[in-house]
């Protein structure tokens, strides 16, 4: 008998552990450990972004893959070395160092991700075709890209999607509408938008996995309409098989895994009213505020 696999969304945050969520997400987590066990209870995945500063040590890979269940996902982003120093180019030694130190993580992991600096631009997609064709076969990627000519809707794009069908690798979609929306009124907002890249969001699948970060507003409510467009294209990608990652940030990320609740059951609802099947329930925080977001 053909079995049917039900459709899948993979829910995160930027990071796994902040000081604010003791009262959340990580009640009594004192060690490194308990507090990404305690993370994994709650969410199915979430952006490793420390590799992308400095390679962990072996003693810290090995806790990672020991604190995780066997469904949770990482995705890990390349070192910057590897992406912005040498952009591609002239970094076997580099590579080979994080795939040997991140290997016993390599089962745990969905996505690899190459974020590329903003001067990455279509005279270098030569480079991304090269470095993609040398990664090992069992490795899913996804490429983040800032130049605004792969944005811009020309050949320029036309190429860059067409290389990242043809190695099976995702674009990544970064949606930063929400902290643009209207002029900062305080510091917190005004850093983000200094730092966030302000690209237009093109919802485009180039592989099975499509990866959307999502950086909401710190008024919850303020979300609700940047993200409705997301309510048919994920409901689509997980129609047609796909494996979406929706990865959620806010300025502050301290009430991010309220938000990533608030957004998922959007899309759950929407979901039961389109399609015979639905997605499962995420597990409760330890504070009764998200329970308060509808």
């Amino acid at each position: 008998m053909l079995q049917i696999t039900k459709p899948r969304l993979r829910l995160g945050m930027a990071m796994w552990s902040l000081p604010q969520w003791q009262k959340s997400l990580q009640q009594g987590c004192r060690t490194p450990a308990e507090r990404l066990m305690a993370y994994a209870e709650k969410f199915d995945s979430v952006e490793g972004n420390t590799s992308f500063y400095a390679l962990p040590d072996a003693n810290t890979v090995a806790m990672w893959a020991a604190s995780v269940p066997d469904s949770f996902r990482f995705t890990f982003k390349l070192p910057k070395t590897i992406t912005h120093d040498k952009q591609l180019q002239h970094c076997e030694l580099e590579l080979n160092e994080f795939l040997q130190r991140m290997a016993p993580l390599q089962p745990h992991t969905s996505i690899w991700k190459i974020q590329l600096p903003a001067q990455f631009g279509p005279d270098a997609l030569p480079h991304l075709a090269t470095f993609l064709s040398q990664l090992p076969p069992e490795f899913t990627t996804g490429v983040e890209v800032r130049h605004p000519a792969f944005f811009a809707k020309g050949e320029a794009e036309q190429q860059l999607n067409r290389l990242l069908l043809q190695y099976n690798s995702n674009r990544i979609i970064m949606d930063s509408r929400p902290i643009f929306a209207k002029p900062a009124t305080n510091e917190l907002m005004r850093d983000a938008q200094r730092k966030k890249p302000r690209v237009p969001v093109h919802a485009i699948a180039t592989s099975d996995m499509p990866i959307v970060r999502f950086i909401g507003d710190l008024e919850q409510t303020q979300n609700d309409a940047f993200f409705t467009p997301w309510l048919a294209k994920l409901s689509q990608w997980l129609s047609e098989g796909k494996t979406p990652h929706l990865f959620v940030h806010t300025p502050d990320n301290i009430h991010a895994p309220e938000l990533a609740h608030r957004l998922y059951q959007q899309l759950q609802q929407h979901i039961a009213s389109q399609q015979p099947w639905r997605l499962d329930d995420l597990a409760p925080l330890q504070n009764s505020e998200q329970q308060s977001l509808f």
